[in-house]
């Protein structure tokens, strides 16, 4: 079994114990928003009535009420969250803003290849509805339209970008290695790929915020702290009940995505897996040129257990990915959020990738959990006599394509059929994942494959060549 360039190439380990040092477990976004766009919301308190009931305020919950206050002027709109507004994926995630609705040509193709035009259509312009956004709505979330950079860090990896490339697809550049080395200084480049129309770069929890924030100047209400723990559709509306109050509205829509499913048909839709994040210190002008990256594109590289970096506002790093978490029992907990083993992993890999960057120090370190479902990509539906609209199962691409979800959710309440409704990924469910303790093994086994084929030139083993045939995923 051979080595990655990672393993080949490693830092000294005075470097990754300095960079770490002074770091704090705290998520950079978050710290980052002025206290204007965190003000402290109330929670649920006694029976309050409402046309449409939102559980969750992250960006599905809060595009689905933002869209709602446009579709139907005049409305009343509850969001209801258990925590605060964007404190759970949609404050701490990469900031990567997609136009992929699928996860990628790829695996679109391999699902739903008669819909993928379509499909493509929509996405570059649901992305380009989310860049318009601000403007339209006065909103500052810092989005950049950089495109992504795929680089090849193994020589496998090149013929990839190659077959990639010869696809022709519209905005899509190969970048032999001088030319991938020139655009972003890394020795581990030997190649790239670099989309320049499809994705752009946002400050995550000030995109939360500002959501919520025009939401609330539409009219919409929204209550944190109020974690719900029951949905009652016995009666001829939805009742939405937390501790202390309650909600009673004619639709509901369920925005909880990587959090258990108040639908018990969803409950094996999804798993969380833990992602892992650095950020460093901003680096000077000195450091910046020594890597160049004067384009700002958005990175992520093609191994299967790939890495995934972007440059701040203020020129900071962001870092993360590689290790893909999952524990027994599907909880999402705190407690999974400190791993001090991925964090020293990714910083050997960070300087491993920009080794000029050596007494660079990473100021913040976090993680959080992804709803991961088996086709790697949201999957949508009602329930309750559609009264009631769910959708989860982003996959770590939630940025964009919760503000389509809340698009499809509103389509399915007003029963209306359209190309979004009428898409195959919209009308079909996905395979669920497996009661445990079959769950975990199989998780673990695939991720230990994922890895073996990383060591491998790519090749693909026979559990993952089972799952590819059967239509069944875990993405890292």
């Amino acid at each position: 079994m051979g080595t990655t360039v990672f393993e080949r190439q490693r830092p000294p380990a005075s470097v990754v114990e300095h960079s770490l040092a002074q770091s704090v477990h705290s998520v950079f976004w978050r710290d980052d928003l002025p206290r204007t766009l965190m003000p402290d919301r109330p929670a649920l308190v006694g029976t309050h009535r409402a046309d449409l009931v939102i559980v969750g305020g992250g960006y599905t919950g809060l595009w689905t009420a933002l869209l709602a206050s446009e579709r139907h002027p005049g409305a009343k709109i509850a969001v209801i969250e258990a925590q605060r507004v964007g404190w759970a994926a949609s404050g701490r995630n990469g900031g990567f803003c997609e136009a992929s609705l699928t996860h990628g040509h790829e695996n679109g193709m391999a699902r739903w290849p008669d819909d993928m035009p379509l499909l493509e259509r929509l996405g570059m312009a649901n992305l380009d509805a989310i860049q318009a956004s601000e403007a339209q709505y006065g909103m500052d979330f810092q989005f950049e339209r950089t495109g992504q950079l795929a680089p090849a860090v193994e020589p496998h990896e090149v013929d990839w970008l190659k077959e990639w490339a010869a696809e022709g697809a519209e905005g899509v550049r190969y970048l032999d290695q001088a030319e991938a080395q020139a655009s972003v200084h890394s020795p581990t480049y030997l190649a790239a790929v670099w989309e320049k129309d499809a994705c752009g770069i946002v400050h995550p929890a000030r995109m939360a915020a500002e959501l919520a924030r025009v939401c609330e100047e539409r009219g919409v209400e929204i209550f944190e702290r109020s974690h719900v723990t029951g949905l009652d559709t016995s009666g001829p509306g939805v009742a939405v009940a937390t501790g202390d109050g309650r909600v009673i509205a004619s639709h509901a829509v369920l925005a909880t995505n990587v959090f258990p499913s108040l639908l018990k048909r969803n409950r094996l839709m999804t798993v969380p897996v833990y992602d892992y994040v650095l950020m460093t210190e901003p680096l000077t002008a000195e450091q910046l040129a020594s890597i160049g990256w004067q384009d700002r594109q958005g990175i992520g590289d093609l191994a299967n257990q790939f890495h995934y970096y972007r440059l701040s506002r203020d020129n900071r790093i962001l870092f993360g990915g590689y290790d893909a978490i999952y524990h027994y029992g599907r909880r999402v907990d705190p407690a999974y959020e400190h791993r001090p083993e991925t964090w020293q992993k990714l910083a050997s890999h960070f300087f491993t990738t920009f080794p000029q960057l050596h007494g660079v120090r990473f100021t913040h370190r976090w993680a959080g959990a992804i709803d991961t479902s088996t086709q790697f990509t949201a999957f949508f539906g009602t329930a309750r006599e559609g009264r009631v609209a769910y959708a989860a199962g982003f996959t770590g691409l939630g940025v964009g394509s919760t503000r389509f979800a809340g698009e499809v959710m509103l389509d399915l309440l007003d029963g209306v059929s359209n190309e979004r409704t009428e898409l195959e990924m919209v009308r079909r469910r996905p395979l669920p994942f497996p009661p445990e303790p079959a769950a975990a093994i199989g998780i673990n086994a695939t991720r230990w494959s994922l890895d073996r084929a990383d060591h491998n030139r790519g090749k693909r083993n026979l559990l993952l060549k089972t799952l590819d045939a059967l239509g069944l995923g875990f993405d890292s």
